[in-house]
C-alpha cells in the first residue's frame, strides 16, 4: 500500500491530547451482552447520552432518528422473547448464524430503542416521479438516512462508554415480523421503523476487545488497494472459517 504523505500540522489542528481522549473511549467501547440487573441508571445519564445522539450529523440536517428510552422490566422481558423467538427461527433455517443469548436484553439496566421515519428520504435528492431513475435516487436516499441514524447510535454508544458502561448494539430486527411485534409494544406509529435497540449498563462480567482490522486492511491512499480485495470465493471462505471466530471471542484468541 503507498504510504500516506508527509505534512505538518498546521497551529490550531494537532489537538493531540483531545485526540488520545477521544481515542481512550473509543477504544474502550467494548460489547458486553450480560449486565448487572440490580443497576439502575440514573435518568441523567440518559440525557447525557442522547444529548449526544442529538449532536450527530444526518443528511440535509433532518435529523432523522427518535429515541425511545425503556425502563419497564416488563417490556424489557417482551422485547428478549421476541429475540428469543427469533433466534429459534433463525436455527430452523438452518442459518448457521452465531448469535448471542438475547435474555440478555432483559437484565440490561439502560435500553433505548431507536426508530425511524423513512418517509424523510424525501428531503433529499429524489425525484418522487415513480420512474426507474427515481428508484434509484429513492434507494440512495435510504442509505443517506441509514447512515444518519448510524452516526447518532454511535455518538450515544460514545457517550455511554465515557460514562464507563458496557454496551450492545443490537441490529436484528429488520423483518416485518420485528416490526409487527414491536411496534404495539412501544406504542410506535406504523410510518416509522424500529431500526436498532441500544443496551449499555456495567457489565455482569470483564468485557473483551474484539479483533479489529489492521489499518493497512481498512485504508488506501489515491486508489483502492487491490491486495484487499476479495473474491466472492474468499468472503464465503471467511464466513465459514473464520466469523465465528472473530464475532465473540477475545482479539487475543484469535487463531
Amino acid at each position: 500500500m503507498t504510504s500516506a504523505p508527509t505534512a505538518v500540522p498546521q497551529a490550531g489542528f494537532d489537538q493531540r491530547a483531545r485526540y488520545e481522549a477521544l481515542m481512550d473511549v473509543v477504544r474502550s467501547r467494548m460489547t458486553s451482552r450480560q449486565f448487572d440487573p440490580g443497576y439502575v441508571v440514573p435518568r441523567e445519564h440518559y440525557e447525557l447520552i442522547l444529548e449526544a445522539a442529538r449532536h450527530a450529523p444526518s443528511g440535509a440536517n433532518t435529523q432523522p432518528w427518535h429515541y425511545i428510552v425503556v425502563t419497564s422490566a416488563d417490556t424489557k422481558r417482551r422485547i428478549a422473547d421476541y429475540f428469543v423467538d427469533e433466534q429459534r427461527r433463525r436455527a430452523k433455517l438452518k442459518m448457521k448464524f452465531p448469535t448471542p443469548n438475547y435474555r440478555g436484553l432483559e437484565s440490561a439496566p439502560g435500553m433505548i430503542v431507536i426508530a425511524s421515519d423513512f418517509r424523510w428520504t424525501r428531503a433529499f435528492p429524489v425525484l418522487m416521479d415513480g420512474s426507474e431513475l427515481d428508484r434509484q435516487y429513492h434507494a440512495n436516499a435510504e442509505r443517506i438516512l441509514l447512515q444518519s441514524v448510524a452516526a447518532s447510535t454511535m455518538s450515544a454508544h460514545l457517550a455511554a462508554a465515557a460514562l464507563g458502561y458496557g454496551v450492545w448494539w443490537v441490529t436484528a430486527i429488520g423483518q416485518e415480523n420485528a416490526q409487527k411485534a414491536l411496534k404495539p409494544l412501544l406504542g410506535v406509529p406504523e410510518e416509522i421503523a424500529v431500526i436498532d435497540i441500544f443496551c449499555f449498563g456495567p457489565p455482569a462480567k470483564p468485557p473483551y476487545k474484539r479483533w479489529k482490522k489492521t489499518l493497512a486492511q481498512i485504508a488506501s491512499w489515491e486508489r483502492f488497494d487491490a491486495a484487499q480485495y476479495m473474491s466472492l470465493e474468499q468472503i464465503d471462505a471467511w464466513v465459514h472459517e473464520t466469523r465465528h471466530k472473530v464475532m465473540y471471542r477475545d482479539e487475543g484468541r484469535i487463531d
